[in-house]
């Protein structure tokens, strides 16, 4: 179904019937229905909301903002979803703004999976962090000359599921070319961290059970900021997916079914 949330035209819907609710919160250039393979098997236990942040799916259009003003917009319309604590997984950016809401309402989440997150201000000043923003700062100079698909492109072949860019479809490459402008707004929250998620006391605040995940064949900052966020959490379990890259909930969909059913089963 559709509504207006945050005044944006928001696709959602609920996987499950189980007791627990349940939100999911997808990456960049993704959809909720990537969500699928993963909360079908749990749906027992838990009814998960899953919904398409602006700009993605059958979601209305992001109309811009100032710099990472977008994973706050999609922290509000994850938060507008939260009636009780609940179950909160994200994965990518999605996993930033998953994070976002848990410090910033700790009370508000029961347990927390944060898969492949890209909080690269977690691991500022190493050569994993200079690596990414080297990349990031390349498709920034492609965005401002106005060629949307090389940037696209080189977007897609470093955090997409490894195809080549000229083996996707037309429709599916002038999609990804026209949502750039919301992958560059994210990467100022994924770097620069402007709502302060890594403040003292912040991480520390989390009581819930937190489970990080990466692949290990992911980009090399990734599981760093895995282990940078781990160690200032109170209760938190990490877990390496083999033969797995950042693209994880599409590719090893049933291994996170499982590692989430575990992680929830500790709260």
């Amino acid at each position: 179904m559709n509504d207006m949330r945050l005044d944006v035209d928001t696709h959602w819907e609920v996987i499950g019937q189980g007791d627990r609710p349940a939100i999911a919160i997808h990456c960049m250039l993704g959809s909720s229905r990537m969500w699928r393979p993963i909360f079908e098997p749990l749906g027992d236990q838990l009814s998960t909301t899953i919904f398409d942040l602006p700009g993605h799916g059958k979601s209305g259009a992001w109309e811009g903002g100032d710099p990472g003003s977008y994973q706050r917009l999609a922290a509000q319309i994850a938060g507008s979803f939260i009636e009780r604590p609940v179950d909160l997984i994200g994965h990518s950016f999605g996993a930033g703004v998953a994070l976002r809401i848990a410090v910033a309402a700790p009370e508000a989440v029961r347990s927390l999976t944060l898969i492949e997150p890209v909080i690269f201000r977690a691991i500022e000043g190493t050569h994993e962090c200079d690596a990414v923003r080297h990349e990031q700062n390349t498709l920034q100079r492609l965005m401002s000359a106005g060629d949307w698909d090389e940037a696209a492109r080189g977007f897609v072949e470093k955090w997409g599921l490894g195809m080549a860019w000229d083996d996707l479809s037309q429709q599916m490459r002038d999609r990804f070319a026209r949502q750039m402008p919301i992958v560059a707004n994210a990467a100022q929250a994924n770097f620069d961290d402007p709502a302060d998620i890594l403040r003292d006391g912040g991480l520390e605040s989390i009581d819930a059970p937190v489970l990080l995940v990466h692949g290990a064949n992911t980009d090399p900052s990734v599981p760093l900021v895995c282990a940078e966020l781990a160690v200032r959490l109170q209760d938190v379990g990490t877990a390496t997916v083999p033969d797995a890259g950042h693209m994880m909930p599409v590719t090893h969909a049933s291994t996170l079914a499982e590692l989430i059913g575990m992680n929830i089963e500790r709260s």
